[in-house]
C-alpha cells in the first residue's frame, strides 16, 4: 500500500507571485507541484517569510482549487536574509528538528525549484544528512505554447541505490586510505580505523591537529601524507613547513617561528619571514609542540586563532592562512599541570587528537613494513633487494615475538633492514643476515636490555640528551631499563629504590620515581612498555 506523500518547499517570492487573475496564465513551480496526475501530494508544508504572508494564503489558495486533497500548512521563518548561508541553514535545520517526521507512515518530498539558491543548497544538504528525511523533488517548467504543469523529477540521495556511485566513493575512500600509509597493506584493525578517521578529518576539516605516540611511531610521515592528500584534493596550496620545536632555544625559538626584521637584534642582518610565514596557504606541522617555551606558545595561540602574528622587532602584523598539525610524545596534561603548557593552546590543538601506536602494538604490521622497506631500499639504490624465504621467516618470527621491543619503533625496524641490505651478497639477505642482525640488536639493547643511545631516543631527541650531564645519561638509562622491566610505577620504584626506602617509615616509592622523572619532562606513559603503560 503507498504511503501520503507530504511534500516540504519554500514560497517562491518571485516564481510564485501573481494575486490578480493573469497569474494562471504564468508556470508557478509550488502550486504546479500539485497539478500533476501521476504524483497526489496529501500535505503540503509551505515555508514562508512572515512578510510574504499574503501571497503565502493566495498560493495556498490556489493549490486548494486545483488539488482538493491537499492539504497546506503555512511556517512562517523568519530570515533577515536569505542569501546568509549560516543564517538559512540554521533557520531550516531548526524546522528539521523541531518537525514531526514519522517515516514508517509517510513519504516525504523536499521541493528545490523555489528559493534562492542558498537556500535550495541548504535543502540538499539537510536531505543528504538526512535531517529532511525525504527525496529531492525538481519541478521545470512546460514546453513553450503549452499549459500543461510541466515537468516533475525525484531525486533520491540513497547513493546505495546506486551501486556504480557507491562503487566510486568507495574506491575514493579506500584511495585516500591507502595514501595515508603509503600504500602500505596494514593489517592492525585498530590502526586502520584510526587512519580511516584521520583521512575524514582531515579532507573535512582545516582546524588543528594533535598527533601523539612514541618516537619513531611516524608522526612526521603521517603529517606529510596529509599535506600530500590536501594538495591533491586542491585544499591547500601553499608549502609543507616543519620543525621539532625541541630545537627552538632562547631568543632564535621567536625568529624561527614568527620572524623578524632587519635590525631586531644582533645579527638580524636582514628581514627573516619565518616559519609560520613560508607555511601561509599550506600545512605547519610542528613536531614536539611540548617543547615550545611558554611566550611562544602565547603567541602561536593567537596565530592560530585570528591568523595574525607580529614578527620580532616588527612594528605591523604579518597574516598567514596556514593549517596546524601538532606532535607530541608527551603527555600534555602532565605538562600543563606542571606549567609547563598552557591551557588555552592545549584546549585550541586538542579538537582532533589521535594517537599514534607504537611497533610493539602492532606486531602483525611488521611483515607489510618490512616489504615497505625492502622496496623503499631498492627505489633509493637501484638495485633489487629481497630475502630468501628462510630469512625472511625467520626475521618475522623474531620481529613478531616478544623477545622484540622495538623501543625506537619504526626507526629500530628502517635501520635494521637497511644493514641487513647494506651485507647482503648480491642483493639477497640471508638466513645468516638476519641471525646476524638479531643477535647485533640483542648485544646493542634495541630487543631487551637497550643501550643508552636506544634507550634516551626511544623518549627525547638527541638534541635534548645533548644536554644531559653524561651522569644523567647514565642514570637515566637506569632507570628507564628498570622501569620497561617492571609491570607498574610502584613496582619499579621499590626496585629501584631497595635501600634508601628501608629507612622510611612510609616510602612511597612512586612518588620519588614520578618526580625523579619529571626533572626529565618525562612522565610513566612516555617510558613504560605498551604492555605496562
Amino acid at each position: 500500500m503507498t504511503k501520503p506523500v507530504h511534500l516540504i518547499g519554500l514560497l517562491g517570492s518571485q516564481l510564485d507571485s501573481g494575486r490578480t487573475q493573469d497569474r494562471w496564465s504564468k508556470w508557478r513551480p509550488t502550486v504546479a507541484a500539485c497539478q500533476h496526475e501521476d504524483l497526489l501530494i496529501d500535505r503540503f508544508e509551505l515555508l514562508h517569510e512572515p512578510r510574504h504572508q499574503t501571497l503565502a494564503e493566495c498560493v495556498a489558495s490556489d493549490i486548494a482549487s486545483v488539488s482538493p486533497e491537499t492539504t497546506v500548512h503555512l511556517h512562517p521563518i523568519e530570515l533577515s536574509d536569505p542569501w546568509d548561508f549560516e543564517e538559512v541553514f540554521s533557520t531550516l535545520h531548526q524546522f528539521a528538528r523541531s518537525y514531526p517526521f514519522n517515516t514508517d507512515k509517510f513519504d516525504y518530498l523536499i521541493h528545490i525549484t523555489t528559493g534562492t539558491h542558498v537556500q535550495q543548497i541548504c535543502q540538499f544538504l539537510l536531505a543528504e544528512s538526512r535531517h529532511l528525511p525525504g527525496r529531492l523533488l525538481q519541478t521545470a517548467p512546460p514546453k513553450r505554447n503549452e499549459t500543461d504543469p510541466g515537468r516533475i523529477r525525484i531525486i533520491d540521495l540513497d547513493l546505495s541505490r546506486y551501486d556504480a556511485l557507491a562503487t566510486r566513493f568507495a574506491e575514493e575512500l579506500q584511495e585516500g586510505l591507502t595514501f595515508l600509509k603509503s600504500g602500505i597493506e596494514t593489517r592492525n584493525a585498530a590502526f586502520n580505523r584510526l587512519i580511516e578517521q584521520i583521512e575524514r578529518v582531515a579532507i573535512a576539516s582545516k582546524s588543528p591537529m594533535l598527533i601523539t605516540g612514541p618516537t619513531g611511531a611516524g608522526k612526521t610521515r603521517l603529517a606529510r601524507r596529509i599535506f600530500e592528500l590536501k594538495r591533491r584534493r586542491e585544499q591547500i596550496s601553499g608549502a609543507f613547513v616543519e620543525v621539532n620545536c625541541a630545537t627552538l632555544r632562547g631568543d632564535q625559538a621567536m625568529s624561527t617561528l614568527f620572524g623578524h626584521v632587519k635590525g631586531a637584534f644582533t645579527g638580524a642582518a636582514s628581514n627573516r619571514p619565518g616559519l609560520l610565514m613560508t607555511a601561509d596557504q599550506g600545512l605547519l606541522f610542528l613536531d614536539e609542540i611540548g617543547e615550545l617555551g611558554l611566550d611562544e606558545q602565547a603567541m602561536l595561540l593567537r596565530a592560530i586563532e585570528e591568523r595574525r602574528f607580529l614578527p620580532v622587532g616588527a612594528d605591523h602584523e604579518s597574516v598567514s592562512e596556514f593549517q596546524l598539525i601538532a606532535g607530541t610524545n608527551r603527555n600534555l596534561i602532565e605538562a600543563l599541570q606542571a606549567g609547563r603548557f598552557r591551557e588555552d593552546l592545549l584546549a585550541r590543538i586538542n579538537l582532533w587528537t589521535f594517537r599514534l601506536p607504537g611497533l610493539a602494538e602492532r606486531r602483525e604490521d611488521i611483515e607489510p613494513n618490512l616489504d615497505f622497506e625492502l622496496q623503499q631500499i631498492s627505489d633509493r639504490t637501484g638495485h633489487r633487494i629481497s630475502m630468501s624465504r628462510e630469512a625472511r621467516t625467520a626475521f618475522l618470527k623474531w620481529a613478531q615475538s616478544p623477545d622484540a621491543r622495538w623501543s625506537a619503533n619504526f626507526r629500530d625496524l628502517n635501520a635494521a633492514v637497511v644493514r641487513m641490505a647494506t651485507l647482503a651478497k648480491s642483493g639477497r639477505i640471508s638466513e645468516a643476515d638476519v641471525a646476524a642482525e638479531c643477535e647485533r640488536m640483542t648485544e646493542c639493547g634495541a630487543s631487551t636490555e637497550g643501550g643508552l643511545f636506544d634507550h634516551l631516543q626511544s623518549v627525547m631527541d638527541s638534541d635534548r640528551i645533548a644536554q644531559l650531564d653524561v651522569f644523567d645519561q647514565v642514570q637515566l638509562t637506569a632507570v628507564i631499563r628498570v622501569c620497561r622491566e617492571c609491570r607498574t610505577m610502584s613496582d619499579a620504584g621499590r626496585q629501584l629504590f631497595s635501600v634508601s626506602r628501608l629507612s622510611k617509615s612510609s616510602p612511597n616509592d612512586a612518588d620519588r620515581l614520578r618526580k625523579y622523572l619529571a626533572r626529565f619532562g618525562l612522565n610513566w606513559g612516555d617510558i613504560a612498555n605498551p604492555s605496562s603503560a
